[in-house]
């Protein structure tokens, strides 16, 4: 079995379990991820922070973009092009079009940005921040892409129920900085202990 086949096994069991979750708990715990990626990021100073739209019974990172964009941050949400990933800038309320997959995007004429914070959707994730997305890699080539002037901050957003022991890595897998769930962020990066040491300093 090749690491490909591992992960599809992986992503069929998170997502059945993510899918077993009642709506009312989702909501919930989509609500108690927010209050955790705002206590993450109390110390970034203002910055371009990618958020994206759930589909099916993904986390709705929607709250903590709502909190963010008061505290003065700036959104963008993806758009898949040929080329991979276009990050556009949106504000809540923002006219969106419809796109494959069921998702919807900001209008073609709304500026492309570089995010410096990335709240990524994911299918699983392991405690090192291995994630496995929903096949494609546009996240993979998109921070690869973006990393290479200046490498983004990057949350993974996830139930606990998508958690699975250990992710099969490949050469061209990224791990995030950490996994926000219902019960906190799940740090993996040097970087991120640094974040989270200094999100907790009395300011």
């Amino acid at each position: 079995m090749t690491a490909c086949d591992d992960k599809a096994a992986l992503r069929r069991l998170a997502l059945a379990r993510r899918d077993a979750l009642d709506p009312a708990v989702r909501r919930e715990a989509s609500d108690r991820i927010a209050r955790h990626v705002l206590d993450v990021l109390a110390s970034s100073p203002p910055a371009i922070v990618s958020g994206f739209l759930p589909i099916r019974s993904e986390v709705d990172p929607r709250p903590a973009m709502t909190a963010l964009e008061a505290q003065g941050h700036r959104l963008a949400l993806p758009c898949v092009t040929p080329d991979g990933l276009v990050f556009r800038l949106w504000r809540p309320g923002d006219p969106l079009r419809k796109a494959g997959f069921g998702l919807s995007e900001p209008e073609t004429d709304a500026p492309a940005v570089d995010p410096s914070i990335m709240l990524v959707p994911l299918a699983a994730f392991d405690r090192r921040g291995h994630r496995i997305g929903y096949g494609a890699g546009h996240y993979d080539r998109a921070i690869a892409r973006l990393s290479a002037s200046g490498t983004p901050l990057t949350l993974g957003l996830a139930f606990a129920a998508q958690e699975v022991d250990a992710v099969p890595d490949e050469a061209h897998d990224r791990p995030l900085d950490a996994v926000v769930t219902e019960h906190g962020p799940l740090p993996a990066s040097v970087r991120m202990k640094e974040v989270l040491h200094a999100s907790s300093l009395p300011r």
